[in-house]
């Protein structure tokens, strides 16, 4: 944990731990919650705008022959 805190890639410290699988590796790493805070920081926000869909009138009449 210390290793990745440190910013060493999780495949070098998967190398270093002799593991075959990434999979090995990741059941002893967990994030804390500074980690996490941290890659949400570098996030931003999407410019999407969410809209309400509206299904074509040939899916409605599909639907309602059902």
């Amino acid at each position: 944990m210390h290793m990745l805190q440190s910013g060493v890639p999780f495949n070098v410290i998967a190398l270093w731990l002799g593991h075959e699988k990434m999979t090995t590796t990741h059941r002893y790493i967990e994030a804390d919650l500074a980690m996490k805070e941290k890659a949400l920081a570098r996030l931003e926000a999407p410019d999407t705008k969410f809209g309400r869909y509206k299904a074509p009138d040939s899916l409605m009449r599909f639907l309602q022959a059902l």
